[in-house]
């Protein structure tokens, strides 16, 4: 009898609840396991380096060459890293690399799929030195009027905003860089829906007075950056014709002005040295022969020429179409009537 009992007993243990006192820990089961750990480390009094830190030019490098990276984001952040190395450096320091070597890797970008990536390049472009771009804007205009006539309006937009800037930064050298003038001119009349590439010398622009095409009406609506590009374009236009058609105005040359000198020194300014880096290029000696879309076009002369031979009906019609619309259009379409009239003012044959 006393051993069922005492079986008994043991059996009511399991289900019989504890009675828990003030201050006293909560007894622990049977199956407790106790998993607390003591974290140990060791510090070391004297610490020394064996490898030196890498220097600015060599993450300006490392960065450079992440340019190429497959991720947009990793594109991203070296462009903002070489955009903050660039701004930060010292006044009258040199660059760690050169814009001969900057502009072949960054120009690429333009075209890239990711808009992140597009609007950090046209904040590290600014940052450039505009005197060392001058010589390779040439190169840098190929990527930008690739990018005006891709499928994507995205990139299309982003190409417009880079355009403005290279006009901002070197109006004269855009403007006469070779096919500088007559395919700049294509790829935003294209862009505008002016086919200017319809027409054909010879027969003059007055064949085809393109009108506003039909094609053109529904983007006048649109939300986001496909809305916003014809107002865009039509800035950028009426810059390119300041640009392209407008009296260049040189203060060296007001200084060196005959009427300033006295006799013997008479019109110095044509004897003094050309201030272009290649200052005979427009003669063409030591390259394949150009047509009339690759040709430079140094003089505005010769700029108002080939724009009235191929450009002036098409551009005049359009514009007088785009001054018909309402809003922020209208009011593009005007700055580019004043800015082709200003252009255009003197010109024998203008209309």
């Amino acid at each position: 009898m006393g051993s069922s009992a005492k079986k008994k007993n043991e059996k009511r243990k399991d289900f019989k609840k504890p009675k828990l006192k003030v201050g006293k820990a909560r007894p622990k089961s049977d199956n407790f396991t106790d998993t607390s750990f003591k974290a140990k480390a060791i510090v070391l009094a004297h610490q020394s380096l064996t490898t030196n830190a890498p220097t600015q030019s060599t993450q300006f490098c490392h960065h450079l060459s992440l340019l190429s990276s497959r991720s947009s984001s990793q594109r991203r952040d070296s462009l903002a890293s070489l955009t903050t190395a660039i701004t930060s450096r010292p006044v009258n320091t040199p660059l760690p690399q050169p814009v001969s070597v900057l502009l072949p890797k960054l120009n690429p970008l333009i075209l890239d799929g990711s808009n992140s990536v597009r609007s950090q390049l046209l904040k590290c472009l600014a940052t450039l030195p505009s005197r060392e771009i001058v010589p390779h804007i040439g190169h840098t205009l190929l990527y930008i009027r690739a990018g005006l006539t891709h499928l994507a309006a995205d990139i299309r937009s982003s190409a417009i905003d880079l355009l403005l800037w290279a006009i901002e930064t070197c109006p004269n050298e855009l403007v006469s860089c070779t096919g500088g003038w007559v395919k700049t001119l294509k790829c935003l009349l294209t862009v505008l829906h002016w086919h200017a590439a319809s027409l054909t010398p010879g027969k003059g622009a007055t064949a085809r007075t393109n009108a506003w095409s039909s094609s053109w009406a529904p983007t006048l609506g649109k939300d986001g950056c496909e809305g916003k590009l014809p107002v865009k374009t039509l800035n950028v236009l009426a810059a390119f014709l300041r640009a392209g058609l407008k009296e260049e105005h040189d203060a060296d040359a007001d200084a060196t002005c005959s009427e300033k000198w006295s006799f013997p020194l008479r019109y110095v300014e044509v004897h003094m040295l050309p201030k272009r880096s290649n200052a005979f290029a427009y003669l063409n000696l030591f390259e394949p022969l150009r047509n009339e879309e690759s040709e430079m076009y140094v003089e505005r002369e010769e700029r108002q020429r080939i724009f009235q031979k191929r450009f002036d009906a098409i551009v005049f019609s359009g514009v007088e179409a785009a001054k018909r619309e309402e809003g922020e259009v209208g009011r593009a379409a005007a700055r580019v009537a004043k800015a082709l009239a200003e252009g255009m003012e003197g010109f024998e044959s203008h209309r």
